[in-house]
């Protein structure tokens, strides 16, 4: 009885209360999602190979 209970109330909040976002709302919190994403890989990918010849210059002058 409980589980009937709660499936039914989870469902009423999802059509009756819930404000899902609009298609163009949607599509702009995409599009800064994907660029966001893109800038940190570039920032993660310039430490990266900040640190990579970092590492080769530490190491090529002592060994």
């Amino acid at each position: 009885m409980k589980v009937k209970t709660y499936l039914k109330e989870a469902y009423d909040e999802l059509v009756h209360k819930v404000s899902w976002p609009t298609w163009i709302e949607l599509q702009s919190s995409a599009i800064v999602v994907l660029v966001t994403s893109l800038i940190i890989a570039l920032v993660v990918l310039i430490m990266d190979a900040s640190f990579r010849n970092l590492m080769k210059l530490i190491y090529g002058i002592f060994f």
